[in-house]
């Protein structure tokens, strides 16, 4: 196609060439660079596609959109712009013809409950008829496709790409993950969602490859209301006045709040041996009563999300209830049944805010004993895990501290700073560095009405250890445990 078409909606110069060039395909990835293709150079925090100008001009490449100067070629058409992630968004959707314009996008944005509210809202919607696509920190859902996720949201490219194969394979239409850094780099950038949502927000994601502070952090979520026809928002959130303050769309809310347009009322944990859940009433828009087989007031927040959206599409109650009923997400308070005597569930928490969460409410059920097994990733923030061991030790009536990712750190060294944390408190606390080991220790020592959560891996389904990802799935470990133990 012409290079002029890929930019039609842009604001650039052209620094030498034509825009009038014909381009054989668009690309970000210096290592992809071929003939007659266009590259857009990003300055990114780890490398700068600037600086390999000249080599992907040398491999062929016809043009180069640019933000700083660049030394290549006469012959190489040279496009300068202010933004060129802005850009790249843009141009990608150009490339593939604005699929994003012949489907209903959802977008979820919060710091928490993202991951389960798109998979409630994709169960409802697929029980009435609807194909609908997904993108998010799991996975890619495409027809019957599902491609592993390597980020929350996607680069922009990816995205467009991912939208083409969805209107090809017949969705009508989306919903996905939005994260802040995918807001602030511009992935989502030009994506005419149908319906924007705010979870909540906590301070998270702060650092120096992630947002510089929490005023930037609620200023990004801030950005998905600014390119969105409807957004529903969480009325109880502290931040959601801030969150929506730039708003341009028409706005709704949910919430425990009486001044919430659809409510949560009646709220009752529901409980017996191997099974959490939740019941509630819907009030406001909507009058019907809910039962969810995942424990917890966030459940309440993240199925009222789903009903908001799903009303909007006009799905009847008694699709809702059924499908609430059914929906499951990999790795999110996922119950595994073990035995009759105490439950057992896995949890993606990997953090000390969302471990405290999910902590204090399986707290709200009354176990005999909680019990958490958890550990911390290598070569990351040493302060997550006296914060983590801390909050395990102040809430669990036993922690099983072992290993996660260990990546290029030792096992046992992490496990001591965690073990530093914990000794802020009067936890008890075991130590098993092999984690199939301490998984097998967690069920046979299993008491009647205990909850045994193992946190911090959710959905993943690997190990990584010096530079390697190992297969190493928790349902495969359990699975092993029981047969050893029988």
């Amino acid at each position: 196609m012409r290079l002029s078409q890929l930019l039609e909606r842009l604001q650039y110069e052209v620094i030498q060439g034509s825009d009038q060039i014909e381009i054989s395909t668009l690309i970000n990835d210096s290592r992809k660079a071929e003939e007659g293709a266009a590259f857009v150079c990003i300055s990114g925090a780890v490398s700068d596609g600037h600086r390999f100008a000249r080599e992907v001009a040398e491999k062929g490449a016809s043009a180069l959109i640019v933000e700083k100067e660049v030394d290549v070629p006469k012959n190489v058409t040279v496009i300068r712009m202010k933004d060129t992630r802005y850009g790249l968004a843009l141009m990608s959707a150009a490339y593939f013809g604005y699929p994003a314009e012949k489907l209903k996008i959802i977008g979820i944005t919060g710091t928490k409950g993202k991951t389960t509210t798109t998979y409630m809202i994709r169960s409802i919607l697929e029980d009435v008829g609807h194909k609908v696509g997904l993108i998010g920190t799991i996975e890619a859902v495409i027809g019957e496709k599902k491609i592993p996720a390597a980020n929350t949201t996607p680069e922009s490219y990816t995205i467009h790409k991912y939208f083409a194969e969805m209107v090809e394979a017949g969705c009508d239409s989306v919903v996905m993950e939005v994260s802040s850094q995918g807001l602030m780099l511009h992935r989502t950038a030009g994506i005419p969602f149908e319906i924007g949502i705010f979870t909540n927000l906590g301070h998270d994601h702060i650092g120096p490859n992630e947002h510089k502070d929490f005023e930037d952090y609620k200023r990004c979520k801030g950005l998905l209301f600014r390119q969105c026809r409807l957004g529903i928002a969480n009325i109880d959130d502290p931040w959601y006045e801030d969150v929506f303050r730039g708003a341009d769309c028409r706005v709704e809310t949910f919430g425990l709040s009486e001044k919430a347009d659809l409510r949560a009322e009646d709220t009752r944990l529901v409980s017996r041996p191997g099974y959490l859940g939740v019941a509630y009433h819907v009030s406001g828009k909507m009058d019907f009563d809910v039962e969810i087989d995942i424990p917890g007031t966030f459940s309440v927040y993240n199925s009222l999300t789903a009903i908001a959206v799903c009303g909007h599409f006009g799905v009847q109650p008694e699709v809702i209830q059924k499908a609430l009923k059914a929906a499951k997400v990999k790795g999110r308070i996922e119950m595994v049944k073990v035995s009759d005597e105490f439950t057992l569930m896995i949890d993606y928490a990997h953090n000390a805010m969302s471990l405290e969460s999910l902590l204090t409410t399986l707290k709200e059920y009354r176990p005999a004993r909680l019990v958490c097994l958890f550990g911390c990733g290598g070569n990351r923030s040493k302060d997550r895990r006296y914060e983590m061991g801390e909050v395990s030790g102040r809430l669990a009536d036993l922690s099983i501290i072992t290993s996660d990712n260990p990546r290029f750190e030792e096992p046992q060294a992490i496990i001591d700073d965690i073990k530093a944390g914990i000794g802020k408190t009067s936890g008890k606390y075991v130590e098993i560095c092999d984690r199939k080991e301490a998984i097998k220790y967690a069920i046979a020592n299993g008491q009647p009405g205990d909850v045994i959560v193992l946190a911090g891996k959710g959905h993943e389904d690997y190990q990584e250890i010096k530079g390697k990802k190992y297969p190493m799935d928790e349902r495969v470990l359990i699975a092993e445990v029981l047969e050893e133990l029988s």
